[in-house]
């Protein structure tokens, strides 16, 4: 049996944006394995739920920060291992570490497998500190001599890639515009928003927005928590659902502000799908996003964004349409936002009408549908490969 190998370095990475990925690649006959470091979930999962899904599970000491050198090397070691143990036919790897310790064990590997990596947002972009473009871009464009097939989930970067990257022999770049959401499951259901309100003590009648990312610096909720603090409103009510580094820090600000009974911390949660009926905007205001699949689960669910401008939100919010754009530390621009879509209850409504079609692109099978061709252009190398031998 022909197998695939799955790395990410977030070990919760997988079950979270991978599964339909798993299901075609299980279609074609492949046997799947996933290594990742289990020691850092982020998401939640359920290690015996995806050994139930026939995945085997490969524990490697991969680290997210590239300064972890003795980890990272040892993670390398390990996927050498793996790969040539097990014969891995084909891999297909996430994240900027998990990938180019996956890309990198590939090349230098006895079994020379067929490699995809998807990049969901790369560390350099226009606007991005000089460290990132020092650091990141001349590892990606070295490890993309290691890649069969590059794909991308924003235009920014798939054009970086087309014209700056070189990859093995035949390989190529392609596109996707999201790892796919459910859009069935992600669509307005008003009588659950009525309920679900009360479960979270949110008030009938508050303006209430809703965050859905890991708590860190990136992801910039604080400059949502001081707008609040500086609009004219006083029924304005925020929940931020995740879990991450900057939670004490967010408690701090949210004290200091006095805004304990209106802004909350949810926790890591898993029925986003629900929290999203409660909400009359989603907020988004990473300083960088490769695209940002939890604004696009918003829309579909119809509900507008007030997002930052960067090159992820660029790939669905229009300005007025579905959306207000704003500067991402820019506290006032959030306030007027806020005060805006509070006040203008046409304006709201107008764009919740364009905020589910804003989505259809995004759909699990539009996704699907492109992922599929990928891996059928893998297995029909990897057999011209076996056939050779």
């Amino acid at each position: 049996m022909k197998k695939i190998l799955f790395v990410t370095t977030i070990s919760g990475f997988l079950p979270q944006f991978e599964l339909n990925d798993v299901k075609l690649v299980q279609k074609l006959g492949y046997e799947v394995h996933y290594a990742s470091n289990f020691n850092i979930p982020i998401y939640a999962f359920d290690r015996k739920d995806l050994m139930d899904k026939g995945i085997i599970l490969h524990h490697i000491e991969i680290r997210k920060s590239p300064f972890k050198f003795i980890n990272n090397l040892s993670a390398i070691r390990q996927l050498v291992r793996i790969i040539d143990k097990e014969h891995i036919n084909l891999i297909h790897c996430h994240n900027p570490m998990g990938a180019m310790a996956a890309r990198f064990a590939a090349h230098i590997s006895q079994t020379k497998p067929y490699v995809i990596y998807t990049a969901h947002g790369f560390h350099f972009y226009k606007g991005a500190p000089l460290l990132n473009w020092m650091l990141y871009y001349p590892a990606e464009k070295i490890a993309a001599h290691w890649s069969d097939v590059i794909v991308t989930i924003n235009k920014e970067d798939y054009r970086r890639a087309k014209d700056k990257f070189r990859l093995k022999k035949d390989g190529y770049i392609t596109q996707i515009h999201s790892v796919g959401i459910d859009r069935e499951k992600f669509k307005s259901r008003p009588d659950l928003g009525v309920k679900k309100r009360r479960e979270l003590n949110i008030p009938e009648d508050a303006f209430h927005i809703v965050t859905a990312a890991e708590l860190n610096k990136n992801k910039n909720q604080t400059t949502v928590i001081n707008a609040i603090a500086k609009c004219k409103y006083e029924d304005v009510y925020y929940s931020i659902c995740g879990k991450g580094p900057e939670k004490a820090n967010l408690k701090a600000l949210i004290k200091e502000k006095k805004l304990a009974k209106r802004v909350r911390l949810l926790g890591y949660r898993t029925d986003i799908d629900e929290v999203l009926q409660t909400a009359n905007v989603f907020a988004f205001p990473s300083k960088r996003e490769g695209l940002g699949v939890a604004a696009v689960e918003a829309l579909s669910s119809g509900v507008p964004l007030i997002v930052a401008d960067n090159r992820g939100t660029r790939e669905y919010s229009v300005n007025n349409f579905n959306s207000i754009v704003c500067s991402c530390e820019n506290i006032d621009d959030f306030k007027n936002a806020i005060e805006k879509l509070h006040e203008d209850k046409d304006f709201l409504n107008k764009l919740r009408s364009n905020c589910r079609n804003s989505a259809k692109p995004f759909g699990t099978e539009e996704t699907m549908n492109i992922m599929r061709e990928v891996y059928k252009e893998a297995d029909k190398k990897i057999n011209e490969r076996l056939t050779e031998r």
